[in-house]
């Protein structure tokens, strides 16, 4: 039968020895305690399919990871980790949810993207100031977190995720998207609060199915008429955005019903 080991918010310091049946364990969680430190024992949870050990003092993630080759999400998020082993791409049945948000590392290993297969990627609250170049490989991408990081470009592969739904990019640098943001044809919601665009590229029109788009307090000059082209823009948020002058055509998209926000 199916086993999960469970050992929430009890001010751990360490985890116990190693339980029994440990080949069986298919959910592990040590959520919230204060771990420095991962036993042996855990990696050899081979029958493993979700791993949290998020809110805790890891400095360290062991290469070791990579033999949990059941495993299906894993989040260590809100830990200290400044380097993340190459072992998470070979993760092949990582499908559901990695979540890496809050934990200083300045770098994501290449390797992870050969996770082909995952829906939901969080790298927030880090010190990105790039993604991997290869990162349209990941393409069952349906929703990419990476706000609050110092980026300063976006690769141009990432016209590439095809299923990518949702891309929040807030309070980041950067100063510009690249053409082929116009790629991501299944794109519903743009998030880019709080960075520093000035101007949009005209390809963004090609995302004809976002809904959402949030340019709140970027020092915009103008925006581009491709987006009279986006038919399910439901909702273009425009505040704070002092500098922008503000086009004619912004009536138009209200009478089709999008809310506007200036």
């Amino acid at each position: 039968m199916p086993l999960s080991l469970f050992f929430d918010s009890q001010n751990l310091t360490e985890l116990p020895e190693s339980p029994e049946n440990v080949p069986d364990i298919v959910a592990f969680s040590a959520y919230n305690n204060a771990l420095t430190h991962v036993p042996e024992w855990v990696w050899s949870m081979t029958s493993l399919q979700r791993l949290n050990l998020s809110v805790n003092r890891l400095t360290t993630l062991s290469e070791k990871i990579g033999q949990l080759v059941n495993l299906r999400m894993l989040d260590i998020g809100h830990n200290r980790i400044l380097k993340l082993p190459e072992a998470l791409g070979d993760l092949p049945n990582l499908t559901d949810f990695l979540y890496l948000s809050d934990n200083g590392y300045d770098h994501l290993p290449a390797a992870i993207t050969r996770l082909t297969r995952l829906r939901y990627l969080n790298v927030t609250d880090n010190q990105l100031a790039d993604l991997p170049e290869n990162l349209g490989a990941m393409q069952g991408l349906i929703e990419l977190r990476a706000y609050r990081n110092p980026l300063k470009k976006l690769p141009d592969s990432i016209g590439a995720l095809a299923n990518l739904r949702e891309l929040h990019l807030d309070d980041t640098p950067l100063t510009y998207l690249p053409e082929t943001i116009g790629e991501l044809q299944a794109l519903r919601m743009l998030s880019l609060r709080g960075c520093h665009l000035k101007i949009l590229p005209d390809s963004i029109g090609k995302c004809t199915r976002l809904r959402h788009l949030d340019l709140r307090a970027n020092p915009l000059t103008m925006l581009p008429d491709a987006l009279l082209n986006l038919p399910e823009l439901e909702k273009l948020d425009l505040r704070w955005a002092h500098d922008l002058i503000l086009p004619a055509w912004l009536d138009e998209l209200e009478a089709r019903g999008c809310l506007v926000f200036v």
